[in-house]
């Protein structure tokens, strides 16, 4: 892939998070949604590739663009899987809360893992516990780990993980050993490459959400050196049979690891922040211009570039209003 893809997806982005960011704290996801999708659909007509959605909005008859199977870019090489989620977080949106991002992952043809939608449990972790992790291990066999190596204390170590019912067990066990909880209301793709910058005071991410949005946190994880391993969680004979349409017949039982969810040495990983978080600011609307912030990530090289952007909204219509 050339280098100036990443470029390229950064646009894509941008474009996404200007037009959702509209819709902050207005209460209303599905037409934020919207706005990202249809942005990004968009700005994907401009960038040099050939592209196919084997992550996005859903079948073909569930969603009208980014569906799954579409083809994306002006055509001709390179031949790519791409990943998107064009608003991660349509919920903090709405109500104006932390972390909502606009993503897109890219590989090289038939190296994303075509993840169902469906939950997948998850571990994720930054370059100085890679290795150090396993997903069948007792939750405290892993917080001490990766506190060992991140050279704290248990006291010390931060866990991220969705606020959900279902991790009610987990959070009292975590806080039984005296590790601290940072409660995501959504948006655990921002929490698992939150564990790969110490300055955003995340060590490990912990818990079950989407198995694409796992592949997406797999792409960013292999760009910046850290690890993610996931196990499908079926919910009905439908995931399971389409589980078992992958190959994986036993999903109890099988470990996806980095190299299944995302193969290859060279992926690209791009997301702007919507509204803000510990890695991105959000969009900043001042008049006929915006800001945003985005970050960009090559695994071929391990380049991992944040980028400023100031757009003069009059040059850009379609992006300046609801």
């Amino acid at each position: 892939m050339e280098r100036s893809l990443s470029l390229e997806l950064v646009r894509v982005t941008e474009a996404a998070a200007l037009s959702s960011a509209r819709w902050m704290g207005l209460g209303k996801k599905n037409e934020a949604d919207e706005a990202a999708t249809s942005a990004m659909r968009s700005e994907f007509e401009n960038v040099p590739m050939d592209g196919e959605v084997v992550i996005g909005e859903g079948e073909m008859d569930e969603a009208p663009m980014l569906y799954i199977g579409e083809k994306l870019g002006r055509g001709g090489p390179p031949y790519v899987d791409v990943a998107v989620d064009p608003l991660e977080g349509t919920n903090i949106v709405a109500n104006g809360t932390w972390n909502a991002i606009a993503v897109i992952a890219i590989a090289d043809k038939g190296n994303l893992l075509h993840a169902p939608d469906m939950y997948m449990e998850k571990i994720a972790v930054g370059p100085k516990a890679v290795g150090k992790i396993d997903i069948n291990a007792p939750v405290a066999d892993n917080l001490k780990a990766v506190a060992a190596a991140n050279g704290k204390d248990i006291e010390d170590l931060v866990v991220a993980t969705l606020d959900r019912e279902r991790h009610q067990k987990m959070i009292q066990e975590i806080r039984e050993m005296g590790a601290r909880i940072r409660l995501l209301p959504d948006g655990d793709v921002a929490g698992a490459i939150n564990s790969a910058f110490p300055d955003t005071g995340v060590d490990i991410l912990l818990g079950s959400g989407g198995a694409p949005e796992g592949v997406l946190a797999a792409v960013a994880l292999k760009c910046l050196g850290g690890e993610i391993q996931g196990k499908l969680l079926p919910q009905n004979e439908e995931e399971i049979a389409r589980c078992n349409q992958m190959g994986i017949h036993h999903p109890a039982e099988q470990t996806l690891f980095m190299n299944d969810l995302v193969k290859g040495d060279d992926a690209i990983f791009a997301a702007t922040g919507v509204t803000d978080g510990e890695l991105l600011r959000g969009v900043r609307f001042q008049g006929t211009r915006a800001t945003t912030q985005s970050v960009v990530m090559r695994g071929k090289t391990g380049t991992v570039r944040f980028i400023d952007g100031n757009h003069r909204l009059e040059k850009k219509p379609r992006l300046s209003a609801k």
